[in-house]
């Protein structure tokens, strides 16, 4: 007879600590859910009733005293609760993020260096052509040919347009 009260009373306290990692909440239809399971995603936060390892607590026990009900901070009452694999994901998704903008901003800066070069190169060449010392090029036989007026102009007119698109 002792044996079995010892076998009834290990099993009651068996039951009772299976029943610390059970998830309790309302359901859309008012009825209250138990699992060993958490809710779906479609349940509410104020629906969650228990959660595992809460110690037996739910909202009906809390205390119901103003001073704790305003102690917690909104936002994080708002806040969505997230698993450790949610949050490693938003960690990886933040980070490749933050990844993406640097060499955005490191290929901006160098196209921006490229733009000033190019409009100190552009500048120096509009102000050979303006001095109106005579220019030369090498052509494709490896020849010095010296620049007619109409070369040069068309050359100034190239400038011209190099110096107002990279010099803004």
């Amino acid at each position: 007879m002792k044996n079995i009260r010892f076998i009834f009373l290990l099993l009651a306290s068996l039951v009772s600590l299976a029943a610390q990692g059970q998830w309790q909440w309302t359901d859309k239809d008012g009825r209250k859910v138990f699992s060993d399971r958490a809710p779906p995603a479609e349940v509410l936060e104020k629906n969650i009733l228990k959660r595992p390892g809460s110690n037996g607590t739910t909202k009906a026990d809390a205390p119901a005293s103003p001073a704790v009900a305003t102690a917690a901070p909104q936002s994080v009452a708002s806040a969505p609760k997230l698993s450790g694999l949610d949050k490693e994901m938003a960690d990886k998704k933040k980070k490749a993020d933050e990844a993406q903008a640097a060499q955005r901003k490191a290929e901006q800066e160098k196209i921006t260096k490229a733009k000033i070069e190019n409009c100190a190169r552009a500048k120096q060449a509009k102000a050979n052509f303006d001095s109106g010392v005579r220019i030369s090029r090498i052509n494709e036989k490896g020849e010095r040919e010296v620049l007619d007026d109409a070369a040069r102009a068309a050359e100034l007119k190239r400038i011209q347009s190099i110096v107002d698109a990279d010099c803004k």
